[in-house]
């Protein structure tokens, strides 16, 4: 749906109108439920620039519009370090609040962030968890006509910071925090819980990330940095395995009636066997093949837009998977080739 069809709206402020906020979370709400009534940025000028371009107020401080403006949610786009902070604010005022992925520089402050709800909806911003492509994994992996899920890899463009130890106390931001949560969050959506991790990596950073999930699937999260960047998810059965290319396309290969030394036809009788393949079209300018769709941006929104209107619930945005994905974060930093056990309770 668009904004315009929708009946009820919340009243909707954003803090941070840095570049992603701008060129995705802004354009994300032409297709939600939502009123953005405020912009709040410290900086003047691109908050002054990002105004012209919407019918709201615009503020550099957030004690001000909330001061001055009667908000349901709040949605916060800057550093991870400022997150918890802002969203604390935010929650002790009884406004509803989305957090940018990462939401925060440790699991800790995530436990902090869910005594702080004070009744209200916290949703993060793990889009791969959201998008179409993850949406359909986990409808193969958990059917009755398929499931029987094995193991999982992920391949994505980036490396393992060293002195992860000293990364953690010293609370550094890196690549790792910024965007190892994309496809760890999508690893967790498939997998769920995880029991222990180990990373190995070679001098720069490049390697693996051994996930052992709790219900004995394995999954692998190889860190391919470098001038080409790739995104692949990949889902092994016994019978069946899952392959998504850059988000946009989906196979489910299901194998063919197969003898080795005999069977001499790849496309057999029937559409039983083979692969199915899903990718969007083209032709038409439709929702289904825009990138706000695609990367699952609007869908995370769109969780948390429901969540706050009808009382749903907001499953992989919500602060309980953000402390799993955040442990798991923490627990690879930590590894440097040892096997890290997840803390439970």
């Amino acid at each position: 749906m668009y904004q315009r069809e929708y009946e009820k709206r919340i009243r909707v402020g954003l803090i941070g109108a840095g570049s992603h906020a701008y060129r995705n979370l802004l354009p994300a709400l032409h297709y939600l439920p939502v009123k953005l009534v405020a912009i709040c940025n410290r900086g003047r000028e691109k908050l002054d620039k990002t105004g012209e371009e919407y019918p709201c107020h615009c503020y550099t401080s957030s004690e001000e519009m909330y001061e001055k403006e009667n908000l349901d949610a709040v949605i916060i786009s800057v550093s991870p370090q400022m997150h918890p902070v802002l969203a604390k604010d935010a929650l002790a005022r009884g406004i509803h609040v989305f957090l940018e992925k990462p939401p925060a520089m440790s699991a800790q402050e995530i436990r902090e962030l869910a005594e702080a709800k004070n009744g209200c909806v916290v949703s993060v911003g793990f889009k791969k968890a959201c998008m179409p492509a993850a949406l359909k994994a986990r409808e193969i992996a958990y059917s009755s006509s398929y499931g029987g899920l094995k193991s999982l890899l992920a391949v994505y463009p980036m490396s393992m910071p060293a002195q992860g130890e000293q990364i953690l106390e010293k609370r550094e931001f890196t690549n790792w925090l910024g965007n190892g949560c994309h496809p760890l969050s999508f690893l967790l959506s498939i997998g769920g819980r995880v029991r222990a991790v180990t990373a190995l990596c070679g001098a720069e950073g490049q390697g693996c990330v051994v996930l052992e999930f709790e219900n004995g699937v394995i999954g692998n999260l190889h860190l391919a940095d470098g001038p080409h960047p790739v995104e692949q998810y990949q889902l092994f059965a016994e019978k069946w395995n899952l392959f998504i290319e850059n988000t946009d396309t989906v196979v489910l290969n299901r194998g063919i009636p197969f003898q080795y030394a005999y069977t001499d036809n790849f496309a057999p009788e029937g559409d039983e066997s083979g692969a199915i393949i899903w990718r969007p079209q083209n032709c038409l300018a439709t929702l289904e093949n825009k990138a706000l769709y695609l990367q699952g941006i609007v869908q995370e929104l769109e969780i948390f837009c429901h969540a706050v209107l009808n009382g749903e619930d907001t499953g992989y945005t919500s602060l309980e998977f953000a402390l799993e994905v955040m442990k798991v974060y923490e627990a690879a930093l930590r590894s440097a080739g040892r096997r890290i056990e997840i803390e439970r309770g």
